[in-house]
């Protein structure tokens, strides 16, 4: 079984928005915080939000600060990125990972498990 499975991603026009929601198993969700990050053609992964196991603490990249939100519900093994007033800049594939450890949320060698990913195209 899969750990992490992406969904929601899409085509929309530049304003718009799409939430990306993110299914866990395998683990206790709860447990771990968890992240999202996003690559475009070309470019390293990067972090866009994180928020911590309990959801008391949220994360955002400067990009995405105002527009993204990040949260879950632990009673069903989910997290979601709300992303809103979206730009061209924002198109990548969007990856859900679960963190481990107590270290920085923001890089990629501090989550072990990773979704497939999910496709985000905003058109200008």
């Amino acid at each position: 079984q899969v750990p992490l499975v992406e969904s929601g991603g899409g085509l929309v026009q530049a304003g718009g928005s799409l939430t990306l929601s993110c299914a866990a198993s395998g683990r206790t969700f709860s447990m771990y915080a968890m992240g999202w990050f996003r690559q475009a053609p070309g470019k390293e992964r990067e972090f866009v939000a994180a928020i911590s196991s309990s959801a008391g603490n949220t994360y955002y990249t400067n990009s995405v600060k105002g527009r993204f939100a990040i949260y879950r519900d632990n009673a069903k093994n989910m997290v979601w990125l709300q992303m809103n007033s979206l730009k061209p800049e924002d198109t990548a594939v969007y990856y859900c990972a679960q963190h481990i450890g107590s270290g920085s949320y923001y890089y990629t060698d501090e989550y072990d498990y990773w979704g497939q990913g999910t496709q985000v195209t905003v058109s200008s």
